[in-house]
């Protein structure tokens, strides 16, 4: 496969393309959309792919933003855990499907925590990780059991995944599973901080 990285300058967002290689079928598939400019638009027409699929890890606008353009040039399916983004019909995954989407074998893990609809996309060695695990982070959350939801579901499904993986993250750079199991600052700060315990002051 080839991997098409584009760094979109709304939202600071990484915006990814997967394209096939002989003697596959050519077909390309899309995740987190921010923006569907030249670049995109060139890296689909001059391969001669057909898009086979949209593959939202979330729906914050930051990531969806060029579904809107992408649409009206190109008929394809969008997939992601909400029923509809925007004003667009989704096809609806599930936590542990396993779909195709043309020849792409897409694994589908519900990292909720960071925004309810969260999601992980396993393609062979790769993980598209949205904003949940990214390059020594974890997704921010709301309060403290939004936090506690997202790393329970980070620990089951994503970093305990046998072998290594390349992470590809919404923002910042790519990583690899390996050392954010030993290095990710987001998830020893929360040990750290769970470890600690509850604070309580009692004044008499």
């Amino acid at each position: 496969m080839k991997l098409f990285f584009h760094y979109c300058v709304y939202g600071f967002g990484n915006c990814y393309i997967l394209g096939t290689e002989p003697p596959e079928e050519a077909a390309a598939l899309i995740v987190d959309p921010a923006v569907v400019d030249e670049a995109i638009l060139g890296f689909i027409e001059n391969g001669n792919y057909k898009l086979r699929g949209v593959l939202v890890t979330h729906v914050h606008i930051k990531h969806v933003r060029g579904l809107r353009t992408l649409k009206r040039i190109y008929e394809t399916e969008i997939f992601a855990i909400n029923p509809y983004i925007r004003e667009h019909k989704t096809t609806m995954v599930r936590d542990g499907e396993t779909f195709n989407a043309g020849p792409f074998r897409i694994e589908v893990f519900s990292t909720p925590g960071h925004s309810s609809d969260s999601a992980v996309f396993r393609i062979g060695h790769l993980l598209f990780t949205g904003d949940s695990l990214s390059a020594g982070l974890v997704g921010r959350t709301a309060n403290i059991y939004g936090a506690a939801v997202q790393m329970m579901a980070l620990r089951s499904k994503i970093l305990s995944l046998p072998g290594d993986f390349t992470v590809l993250p919404a923002h910042g750079p790519p990583s690899t599973l390996e050392a954010e199991r030993r290095y990710n600052v987001g998830i020893h700060a929360y040990d750290e901080n769970r470890s600690r315990g509850p604070k309580f002051k009692l004044d008499l």
